[in-house]
């Protein structure tokens, strides 16, 4: 079904619009709050997690994540089904945009020693200089997609936001996929160094 349909070319002429349900509907499934925590997970079936079949594309989502220690990077990795360490293969590339409180840098660049080339290391969601300042802090959100395939490797992607420790608004964007044919049930997120000191983050199914 179409959304809008259209008499000649206005937007304002609009005749009938499409039931917003149609476009699918983001279902709360977890929140985890950190509150001086080394790691949080995501595990399926375990304390109402659900990461499996139910959804094709799940979402978390990051509301002020504040490091403890200071010109930090957050990061993320993954369990198959059965598997442990959270060391799955990562391909991914990452690019990020920046902007000084003083006007300095403007920049869009790649960001080479952010990306992997299967690696079982941790994935760079940011770059690695989030502030640990009372207001400094990241946002954003990861999108997974169909993590209980067996037949395809599993994408995702990321749109981040830090206060870098330096004053700078940091704009990162990551992609790539884990490199194995097995289902994914765990999600685990980390600071690259010391605790995450406070934040939320939600995860949600895509219907």
């Amino acid at each position: 079904m179409s959304i809008v349909k259209l008499n000649n070319q206005a937007v304002k002429n609009a005749t009938s619009f499409g039931s917003i349900s149609s476009l699918g509907s983001m279902t709360l499934i977890k929140k985890l709050t950190a509150s001086s925590s080394a790691t949080l997970s995501f595990v399926d079936g375990s304390n109402g997690v659900v990461l499996d079949d139910t959804y094709k594309e799940y979402v978390f989502t990051f509301n002020n994540m504040h490091p403890d220690t200071d010109g930090v990077a957050f990061k993320f990795q993954a369990n198959a089904v059965g598997g442990s360490g959270y060391n799955e293969t990562i391909t991914s590339s990452f690019f990020r945009a920046y902007h000084g409180e003083g006007a300095e840098g403007g920049v869009v660049a790649y960001e080479t020693g952010s990306d992997l080339a299967q690696s079982t290391n941790f994935q760079r969601i940011t770059e690695e200089l989030i502030g640990s300042d009372n207001d400094q802090c990241m946002s954003g959100y990861l999108h997974l997609f169909n993590p209980s395939s067996t037949t395809f490797v599993k994408h995702f992607m990321a749109d981040t936001n830090s206060y870098h420790a330096s004053n700078y608004s940091v704009r990162s964007f990551m992609a790539g996929y884990f490199n194995t044919t097995s289902a994914i049930d765990e999600i685990q997120f980390k600071m690259h160094s010391g605790d995450i000191d406070a934040g939320d983050i939600c995860l949600y199914g895509i219907a």
